[in-house]
């Protein structure tokens, strides 16, 4: 085992000038049920339902601002699925297992859910094109109608799950180490009603939380979808709404729902969390004064309650909100005065110990001087960290907390 341990003070760094906003929403093109994740070279890329044939990516740096780049698969990647009715793909979602990002789907047929499925495919980019495409399973094999919406999970021991359903209950079922096939003997288990679709799962503090979408999703000015949620003590449920009732019952907690400039908000992408340890969430709407041009982009502000319950402002859409905070640079500012860390080496593991002095939730990350991501995370008071990706080098390790943020340059030779 190697062990890297850092203790990271942070400093009093506060940022000057007046506060930037932005309106929503921030796309302008319909991209439905957005998947988000940020690339190793700290660019965010979204992916979502292809309105643009092959699946759409648009890149951003602040989450605000996204650019189109390119689509995830090309006509010689594309899977070849066949179906009788016709199929698109619907609801991606784009993960990093081990070396590979691994990009789940949907097979969508609208109106003949018993011939939907779900497919996996591999890139060594981010950003595709995806390739070695395979069907994870249909909706007659794995006994679920209308099995869209996939959710990858991993949990703290490493297992890896996915979540998936579409008003038919939620499902989920373990995962094989390389997230591309079932794990041998997995057998899926209940754990949502049928009120929702689009689950997304996600762990913050001591709970994991399931949140979904109910309603109907596609119709203009008439849709009713709206967020919901429910939260658990363990990965596997049971999950329970606000009034301690089963989610299996259908019984959910509202998050989010409609106002008058936006119908239909839903469809959550993965949540982001900025260098101030603030989460922030996408999802798809109308808008009220442009019905037609689709499902565009939304993105909001998650506080938390005393409870520990997410909400959003107002619990609607907000019109002007301030931006997310993302350094600039990964490797500007960074000093090492106050910090220790120390290392040594046995069996090719690092632990890596990220500590607050205040006792303060923070976020951290660690990036090649380069700027390039190479992990990233949320936690609270401290943190350890398993990895065997880290090899002899430099390396910027940069927590962000209560009072500001810090970087530390650690230098490993082993």
């Amino acid at each position: 085992m190697k062990k890297i341990l850092f203790c990271l003070a942070f400093l009093g760094l506060a940022v000057a000038g007046e506060a930037q906003v932005y309106n929503n929403p921030v796309t302008h093109r319909s991209l439905p049920d957005p998947t988000v994740m940020r690339g190793d070279d700290g660019y965010f890329y979204l992916m979502a339902t292809e309105d643009t044939h092959n699946i759409p990516v648009m890149k951003s740096k602040d989450l605000v601002n996204w650019n189109y780049l390119r689509t995830a698969f090309t006509d010689a990647t594309r899977p070849d699925y066949y179906c009788e009715h016709g199929w698109a793909f619907w609801a991606p979602d784009v993960n990093k297992i081990g070396n590979n990002y691994v990009l789940y789907y949907s097979h969508g047929v609208w109106g003949h859910g018993d011939e939907c499925a779900i497919g996996v495919a591999t890139s060594k980019r981010i950003y595709g094109p995806y390739s070695n495409s395979k069907v994870l399973f249909t909706s007659p094999e794995i006994g679920v109608n209308n099995s869209i919406d996939p959710c990858f999970f991993q949990d703290e021991d490493g297992k890896n799950y996915l979540f998936w359903g579409s008003f038919n209950d939620i499902y989920m079922i373990e995962l094989s180490e390389d997230g591309l096939s079932i794990a041998e003997g997995a057998e899926k288990k209940k754990v949502a009603g049928g009120i929702m679709e689009a689950a997304y799962v996600f762990k913050h503090d001591k709970y994991y939380y399931l949140i979904g979408s109910a309603g109907s999703c596609c119709e203009g000015a008439n849709s009713t979808y709206r967020l919901v949620m429910a939260r658990s003590n363990k990965v596997t449920g049971p999950y329970v709404d606000k009034n301690g009732r089963a989610a299996t019952g259908d019984n959910m907690s509202e998050l989010l729902h409609r106002s008058a400039q936006v119908y239909g908000p839903g469809h959550c992408s993965e949540w982001q969390i900025d260098d101030n340890g603030d989460y922030w969430i996408l999802y798809h709407g109308f808008q009220a004064d442009n019905v037609d041009q689709g499902r565009v982009t939304y993105l909001d502000k998650v506080l938390w309650d005393t409870k520990g319950w997410p909400y959003i402002k107002n619990d609607i859409p907000s019109v002007e909100s301030e931006v997310p905070y993302f350094a600039t640079s990964a490797i500007k500012g960074v000093t090492d005065d106050n910090l220790s860390y120390k290392v040594s080496v046995a069996e090719g593991l690092y632990q890596l110990l990220i500590e607050s002095p205040d006792n303060s939730s923070f976020t951290w990350r660690i990036t090649a001087p380069n700027g390039s991501l190479l992990k990233q995370g949320r936690a609270d008071k401290s943190l350890n960290v398993w990895t065997t990706d880290l090899t002899n080098g430099l390396y910027i390790v940069t927590v962000c907390g209560k009072y500001g943020t810090y970087s530390q340059k650690v230098f490993i030779n082993q």
